[in-house]
């Protein structure tokens, strides 16, 4: 058994999607900020109306699948196939683009905290055109466990042992064999968690301080892990909350324009094609 480290840090920057929401960048600011199979990591925070009540209004995506992780505020999603659903305070909506989505999502709050991510994840080549799902995973669903230290984990997406069982997130039938857990570290504790060697991932910190192994992590930044089959946390004074997040990587070429991404470049031509032609789904 051995310990994953950190192997390189990409440090959250200042950005905007959608109609002007403003946000937090780290994978995906970049082609050379990816981790493979992750494309984008986006955080939001605000408690101004004014940064996020634009919302994201109706756009497409091809190739990849979309994950938004509410950890505070209301959000609704709708999408050209009917599929529609209110993401609350712990929810999730996990979004197979497929072939083709035209979807949006709106705050359905004008004022207080919106504080959440959205995670865009690679399909491999054959999927790329499968058809388009989608999932709404209320908060009730996402199985909590604490441990004898005050550990608290979230599981979202994987199976993972903790505290003395075996717990499983609601997401399925996806690609890549995921692992999304929102972990919350008492104050001074240490946390080792399995994780499969075949699985590359990162850990994003956005409350208090934690360190792998040695390495203090900072704060608003994705931290890619190494090689190994377990990740060892340790918390600060204050205590930690951060996302660990992992799956099996791809190995193919990524084309990305915007919100399609593909394998060549004439699939992206394809794509705008198709979505100029309304023959797009």
């Amino acid at each position: 058994m051995s310990n994953r480290t950190i192997r390189r840090v990409i440090r959250a920057v200042n950005s905007s999607d959608g109609a002007g929401v403003r946000l937090k960048r780290s994978i995906g600011q970049s082609m050379g900020a990816r981790i493979d199979p992750f494309l984008m990591l986006d955080a939001f925070s605000s408690d101004s109306p004014d940064d996020y009540i634009a919302g994201f209004p109706a756009h497409p995506h091809r190739g990849f699948e979309t994950v938004t992780y509410m950890l505070d505020g209301l959000m609704r999603h709708r999408d050209h196939l009917g599929h529609e659903g209110l993401l609350r305070s712990g929810g999730v909506q996990w979004m197979t683009a497929g072939k083709g989505v035209i979807h949006e999502e709106m705050p359905q709050q004008e004022q207080g905290l919106m504080r959440g991510f959205q995670l865009w994840v690679n399909l491999p080549a054959a999927e790329k055109m499968k058809p388009a799902a989608y999932q709404n995973i209320e908060p009730e669903e996402v199985p909590e466990a604490v441990d004898e230290q005050g550990n608290r984990i979230r599981l979202v997406a994987g199976t993972l042992n903790f505290a003395g069982q075996q717990l499983t997130g609601p997401v399925s039938g996806v690609s890549r064999q995921p692992l999304f857990v929102d972990l919350q570290l008492a104050a001074g504790a240490s946390l080792e968690l399995p994780l499969a060697e075949e699985l590359s991932g990162f850990i994003y910190l956005f409350e208090g301080a934690v360190a792998i192994g040695d390495k203090a992590l900072p704060g608003e930044s994705a931290a890619e892990l190494g090689a190994g089959d377990r990740v060892g946390l340790h918390a600060g004074s204050d205590g930690a909350r951060l996302l660990l997040v992992a799956a099996r990587p791809i190995g193919e070429p990524v084309v990305q324009y915007g919100p399609f991404v593909m394998n060549t470049s004439d699939e992206i031509e394809q794509a705008l094609c198709d979505y100029r032609d309304r023959t797009f789904v």
